[in-house]
């Protein structure tokens, strides 16, 4: 018998009158090449179990692994088998496992069923679960479907993680007759995917399917991306903007959104979603009854139920779709349509309104606690809410200034005796 070096491999050849034919290494016993009739080749391991049965395992493939390789890890197999383990078993065993496509399954069949609770105890919302969804389709499922779960390892996760930095999922795909999802990479998609997947594999722990979460210990990027807030100049080119859509026949209700989410720094889906049995102008608030953190209570100003007087009241949402009974969902196109008419280029998007409004509150030397109650930040928490109760004729103040502020800066009014902001870009 030969020893199996990479010169005995390079010279094997396909047997004539032989299905297949196996040869053995002479220094480790029980370890062969096993070449077939079609010329392929591959490393085994003949072994007999705790029964007594003879199995046959496949080590590796001769040409992608090299010998050297392929006899260390022979021998980690017999090793398993002298602890009365039985490798062709395991590998039987994985192979009948449970896939990551189907984890990622079940777990968004678990998400809908509100089996899965975010960080507060509660289970996700559905915007988060359609969020979620859109991950696992575009990202994990095809780099990482066919895995089986149990053969995750950390080495698997950093090179996802790279893949997904690398863009290698980035696609632009068709998702309805006049709609697309752009789907990227970078830094931040990979460091909120990796911790999406973590959550399913953290399922996957709790319903016994691995005993250790792969995706424990490993750093993902930091999710650096620039965040831009609007200057007092480009406050003044919206409005010029709005007034002039307003008379080339613009949508009434996208105007409306646009001017409600500038003067509340509320989110884009809250104020789509906004029913009229919400505003409490009595108490000079927004009462939203599902909000990503769950109800919430948003002190407004005045300015805000100016334009609220446009709106006509023909449904129970304050921005009427064209479907009975539905909300308007054309503000993203309305909006690029507005800023292209500000000459506002693309990075100033519909979130930036929100992260401007609590920037302007920040300027006018508003308490964290009154910004996040103002924009209704998950960080205020049980805080906010009495903070709320107890004073809230200063958040309505509060609110009234910075609205009013708000508008001020789309009539093109910069004079203020307030605290201006900066006249140019800031990126913060």
């Amino acid at each position: 018998m030969p020893r199996i070096t990479k010169r005995f491999v390079d010279s094997l050849k396909p047997p004539t009158g032989k299905s297949e034919v196996v040869h053995w290494d002479d220094d480790l016993p029980c370890f062969g090449v096993r070449v077939r009739a079609s010329g392929a080749a591959t490393y085994i391991v003949q072994y007999r179990n705790a029964e007594r049965i003879t199995r046959k395992v496949k080590v590796g493939i001769v040409g992608r692994m090299a010998p050297d390789q392929a006899r260390s890890k022979a021998r980690q197999q017999l090793a398993a088998v002298d602890r009365e383990e039985d490798p062709a078993n395991e590998r039987a065993r994985r192979r009948r496992g449970k896939t990551v496509k189907e984890l990622c399954g079940d777990y968004m069949v678990a998400c809908g069923r509100g089996l899965i609770l975010n960080r507060k105890g509660e289970p996700k919302k559905q915007s988060t679960i359609k969020t979620d969804t859109g991950r696992v389709n575009r990202h994990i499922v095809p780099l990482l479907g066919r895995r089986h779960v149990e053969g995750l390892a950390q080495a698997d996760i950093k090179q996802f993680m790279r893949d997904v930095i690398a863009g290698k999922t980035a696609v632009v795909e068709k998702t309805k007759p006049r709609g697309k999802a752009v789907v990227t990479g970078g830094s931040g998609t990979a460091a909120r995917t990796v911790g999406l997947l973590g959550g399913i594999l953290s399922y996957a722990v709790e319903e016994g399917i691995i005993a250790i979460n792969p995706v424990r210990g490993v750093v993902r990027p930091a999710d650096n991306k620039r965040q831009i807030r609007l200057s007092s100049e480009d406050y003044e080119k919206v409005g010029t903007a709005l007034a002039d859509a307003d008379r080339g026949g613009e949508n009434p209700a996208a105007l409306a959104a646009v001017k409600l989410l500038l003067l509340t720094g509320a989110r884009k889906g809250e104020i789509e979603n906004l029913q009229w049995g919400e505003i409490d102008i009595q108490g000079r608030c927004f009462r939203f009854t599902n909000t990503k953190t769950g109800s919430s209570v948003r002190p407004v100003g005045s300015p805000i139920f100016e334009v609220l007087q446009t709106l006509p009241r023909a449904s129970e949402f304050v921005l009427m779709g064209r479907s009975p009974g539905a909300p308007s969902r054309g503000l993203p196109k309305a909006w690029q349509r507005i800023a292209t008419r500000a000459g506002l280029p693309k990075e100033i998007t519909l979130h930036v309104f929100r992260h401007t409004f609590a920037s302007i509150c920040n300027d006018l030397g508003l308490t964290e606690p009154t910004i996040a109650a103002l924009i209704g930040h998950s960080s205020g928490g049980g805080t906010t809410r009495r903070y709320i109760h107890h004073l809230d004729e200063a958040l309505l103040a509060a609110a009234d200034r910075v609205s009013i502020h708000i508008s001020n800066l789309l009539a093109g009014n910069t004079e203020s005796s307030v605290v201006p902001i900066s006249n140019h870009r800031k990126w913060t």
